[in-house]
């Protein structure tokens, strides 16, 4: 995000520069640039906001356990 946000900022700039020089042609274009740079920047900012992190705890194997040493007594009584 931090290069879009200087992308953003150095469109700001060249959008006064273009007023300042009356080049309407190339403010149209800047700003077609700037609401789209915008529109990008809002997206990853409410992207970020929805990205949580979720705690799936401790993985409880006492049941892996349990069954694997049931599988074992039983080969064993095969055997």
């Amino acid at each position: 995000m931090p290069r879009l946000e200087e992308i953003h900022a150095n469109l700001l700039d060249r959008l006064q520069e273009a007023k300042e020089q009356g080049w309407l042609g190339e403010v149209a274009a800047i700003e077609a640039s700037l609401a789209a740079a915008e529109q990008k920047l809002a997206a990853m900012r409410d992207l970020a906001a929805r990205h949580t992190t979720v705690h799936l705890g401790m993985p409880d194997l006492r049941g892996v356990v349990a069954r694997i040493g049931s599988e074992q007594r039983n080969e064993g009584a095969k055997g």
